[in-house]
């Protein structure tokens, strides 16, 4: 079960310091990867299919198929953190179960289990058709909260 705070509804402070600190990553805003959820505990990201993120024989790379992945774990995690802490990735694991196909592929974090120093995810991608979703990759993550460490 995932961990939450009282609300189903990220406060308009914590949405703004997500996404300002998703802007500063250099790497998703090279791959075109954009955050299309946000609620406690549970990130989506989204990265369009396009040539510069394949592979040779036309899939999305699962280096960026990974790359998504993480992110929306970390994120996932960082909705239930402090305001004055940061967000590491420890370790994760992917298992790709599907060439990662479609119009675009969506990465979705989910806190399992949100502790003081380590938080643990569940990671999902989707290939995405014409709305139509197909499990691509499935894996599990452990977080690092950084306390006393403004992400900036």
């Amino acid at each position: 079960m995932q961990d939450q705070t009282s609300s189903d509804q990220l406060s308009p402070e914590v949405r703004a310091r997500v996404q300002a600190s998703f802007d500063r990553q250099g790497l998703m805003g090279h791959l075109g990867a954009r955050i299309t959820h946000m609620a406690p505990g549970c990130v989506h990201v989204t990265l369009p299919s396009r040539p510069e993120v394949t592979q040779q024989h036309g899939y999305v790379h699962a280096g960026a198929t990974s790359a998504i992945a993480d992110t929306a774990g970390g994120y996932a995690g960082f909705t239930l953190f402090p305001e004055d802490s940061t967000v590491l990735t420890v370790e994760y694991k992917i298992n790709l179960l599907a060439p990662a196909e479609g119009d675009r592929i969506e990465a979705v974090g989910t806190v399992v289990k949100s502790g003081r120093t380590l938080t643990v995810c569940r990671l999902e991608v989707f290939g995405v058709r014409d709305e139509r979703r197909t499990l691509i990759a499935t894996g599990q993550q452990t977080l690092m909260r950084l306390d006393d460490r403004p992400d900036q």
